[in-house]
């Protein structure tokens, strides 16, 4: 074997929602090229080994998003990544999946009714008074079109929404697409539907507040476009609106800011009571007492400053550009 190739082998999901019962694997040996994506590795076992292999491809150039698959877990478009790259990670069995193997309809094809229903949720286009007879651009300045911050990017893939742990366990959470989506519009100063796109992202348990904040919507996307990013700034554009509401997301966003404001590091113990309450601190004993042992969070009257916490009130301060209710 030469340095050009690999021999790699290729296990492939298949379920054909008409016919089977359960889903199973089919296994290929295959010898790789260095330049082979894994959208090249699909076409091979479709046109050499078995033709009813089934998936979605169109413009092959990473701009479409019908090639979403996830290959050893991995969320990835098959036109875009090489199958050596992903070699290097997991080794020379690769796996290919659906998105997501609850919704499979035929091998790699899913039902995405669930991702699209959810992200038409949100009104992902401009709503303004358009006069249907201009006379002139209704131009943009650049540091106004700077805001939107690459969000106008996004393909649609789904790569980030099927690679949400909060979408995983909470099937009403709108997900990252759809926010980053809303980003898009509510960052344009064309539109005048800020607001209400905001206050129908406020609910617990399917609005913004839902994400957990663990990054795997960023490492996911693959235009780079940080869907986590976007959520915050909703957040922010949330309080600057003056639209946040008295619950215990919010309260722990702003919690979160006091304490590291009075200490200069993070207080766990009371962000939970500022959060949740002196009655919902009590469903956390147990917890508590875990991280009390680990040295994780201290007694109230021994909790410590940071050396630096004058600069990072200072920091603070300067990065704070929306109005927070004081304690």
């Amino acid at each position: 074997m030469s340095n050009e190739t690999k021999k790699l082998t290729v296990k492939a999901f298949r379920f054909n929602k008409d016919t089977d019962y359960l889903p199973y694997y089919d296994t290929f040996e295959m010898e790789v090229s260095k330049d082979e994506l894994i959208l090249d590795v699909m076409n091979r076992i479709k046109w050499e080994h078995d033709g009813s292999f089934s998936y979605r491809r169109s413009c092959r150039h990473g701009i479409c998003g019908s090639c979403a698959v996830k290959v050893n877990g991995k969320a990835t478009l098959a036109c875009k990544d090489r199958a050596f790259d992903l070699v290097d990670i997991f080794g020379e069995e690769l796996i290919i999946d659906p998105q997501d193997k609850r919704r499979a309809y035929k091998d790699m094809v899913i039902d995405k009714a669930d991702f699209w229903n959810k992200y038409d949720s949100v009104q992902p286009y401009l709503v303004a008074d358009i006069d249907e007879n201009p006379t002139e651009e209704n131009l943009v300045s650049i540091e106004e079109n700077e805001k939107i911050d690459e969000a106008d990017l996004c393909i649609q893939c789904g790569a980030c929404y099927y690679s949400c742990p909060a979408v995983e366990v909470n099937p009403n959470f709108v997900g990252p697409a759809a926010l980053v989506k809303t980003w898009r519009f509510n960052a344009d100063v064309r539109d005048n539907a800020h607001e209400s796109r905001l206050e129908n992202l406020q609910d617990i348990g399917s609005g913004m507040w839902d994400c957990v904040k663990c990054f795997e919507c960023a490492e996911a996307c693959p235009k780079e476009i940080n869907p986590i990013d976007k959520i915050t700034k909703l957040h922010q554009q949330t309080f600057e609106k003056g639209l946040a509401r008295n619950n215990v997301a919010v309260r722990h966003a702003v919690g979160f800011k006091w304490s590291i404001q009075k200490h200069g590091i993070l207080d766990e113990g009371e962000l939970v009571r500022y959060s949740e309450g002196n009655i919902g601190v009590m469903k956390h004993i147990p917890e508590a007492i875990a991280m009390f042992t680990k040295g994780k969070i201290v007694m109230p009257w021994n909790m410590p400053k940071s050396k630096n916490l004058e600069e990072i009130q200072k920091l603070v301060e300067i990065a704070s550009t929306a109005k927070f209710g004081r304690r």
